[in-house]
C-alpha cells in the first residue's frame, strides 16, 4: 500500500492506493473518508489497483479555497491529483455525496472507463436532515455544538446524525466510530472542513443532473441498499431512466446507506464483475 497528500492550487487531496491491475478509483460519502473502503478493497487488491481519495474538507483532505469545496471544484481537484500520481484509465465507485462527486468528475475526465453508484444524491430529492444541517452550519459556533451532540450515543443512533446508515446500528460503534466520528470530536480542524463542506452543498447543482446524467456514456452500474431511508430505493430506480448506458441495478437487502460498509463481498463481487467485463467488452470493440 503507498499513500501520499498531493496539492492542487490551494487544495490539499489524501490519496491511498493498493493493490495491482486496472485502476478502480473510490470516493465517499459524508463526514466519512477513503477509509470507509477498506473492507471492499481488501476483496478487489489482488485484481484491480484500488485508490480512494478523501473529499476536500473531509478525512484528510483540505483547501482554503471556498470553490474546492463544492462538487465541480472537487472534481477538478480529483481529476489533477489522479493524472499527478500516474492513473490512466479507470473506473470510478461512488457512494453517498461521493456519488455526486463521482458524477461531476465522469463528466471532465475522458479517463473514466465505467462509474458504479451506489445509494447516492437523486436530483430533486432531498434528504429529511440536510435542510436543518445547512442552517445550522451558518450559525456562529456550529462547529462546537455539532461536536457535543456527536459525543450523545443517543444522538449519533438518531435520524438526524447516522440512525439511516446501518441495518445493524451496533455497527456504528467499535472501528466506525473510531474512524469516522471521534476524530470529528476531538479535532477542530477536521469538524470545521466537514462544516465547510456542507456550507458547500449547493442542491440546484444536483438538480442539474437531471438532464446532465444523459452525458454520462460509460457503463454505469446501480448498487442500492434495499432499505436505505436517505435515498429511497424507488426514487433510486427512478433516477436510472435518465441513464443512457445502464448495466444493470441490483439490489442488496438487510442494508441502508453504507451498504459496501455491511455487506463487503456482495459489493465487490459487483464491482470485480462488471469492471472485469466491462474492460473485456471495451477491448473487444478496440479490436
Amino acid at each position: 500500500m503507498s499513500h501520499g497528500t498531493s496539492r492542487v492550487g490551494a487544495a490539499a487531496v489524501r490519496w491511498r492506493r493498493d493493490g495491482t491491475g486496472p485502476a478502480i478509483v473510490f470516493l465517499h460519502g459524508f463526514p466519512l473518508s477513503g477509509r470507509t473502503w477498506d473492507g471492499v478493497i481488501a476483496r478487489l487488491r489482488d485484481r484491480f489497483t484500488c485508490l480512494t481519495l478523501d473529499l476536500i474538507g473531509l478525512g484528510e483532505s483540505q483547501s482554503s479555497s471556498a470553490d474546492d469545496h463544492w462538487s465541480p471544484g472537487q472534481a477538478r481537484s480529483f481529476a489533477r491529483v489522479l493524472a499527478e500520481i500516474g492513473v490512466s484509465s479507470y473506473a470510478l465507485v461512488g457512494n453517498d455525496t461521493g456519488g455526486w462527486i463521482a458524477r461531476e468528475l465522469a463528466l471532465i475526465d475522458p479517463r473514466v472507463s465505467s462509474l458504479v453508484l451506489t445509494n447516492t444524491e437523486i436530483p430533486f430529492h432531498r434528504p429529511p436532515w440536510i435542510p436543518t444541517y445547512q442552517a445550522l452550519v451558518h450559525a456562529p459556533g456550529a462547529g462546537l455544538v455539532l461536536r457535543q451532540l456527536l459525543r450523545s450515543r443517543a444522538f449519533r443512533r438518531s435520524p438526524l446524525a447516522f440512525g439511516g446508515c446501518f441495518h445493524d446500528p451496533d455497527l456504528l460503534d467499535g472501528e466506525f466510530h473510531r474512524l469516522f466520528v471521534e476524530p470529528l470530536i476531538v479535532s477542530p480542524i477536521r469538524m470545521a472542513g466537514a462544516v465547510e463542506f456542507l456550507r458547500r452543498m449547493k442542491f440546484a447543482r444536483l438538480d442539474d443532473f437531471s438532464r446532465l446524467h444523459r452525458e454520462l456514456a460509460m457503463p454505469t452500474l446501480f448498487v442500492w441498499g434495499a432499505d436505505d431511508p436517505t435515498f429511497p430505493e424507488a426514487r433510486a430506480r427512478a433516477m436510472v431512466a435518465q441513464f443512457t448506458n445502464v448495466a444493470g441495478f441490483h439490489s442488496i437487502p438487510r442494508a441502508k446507506l453504507f451498504v459496501y460498509e455491511e455487506h463487503p463481498q456482495a459489493v465487490a463481487d459487483l464491482i470485480g464483475e462488471f469492471v472485469g467485463a466491462s474492460r473485456q467488452a471495451s477491448a473487444g470493440s478496440a479490436g
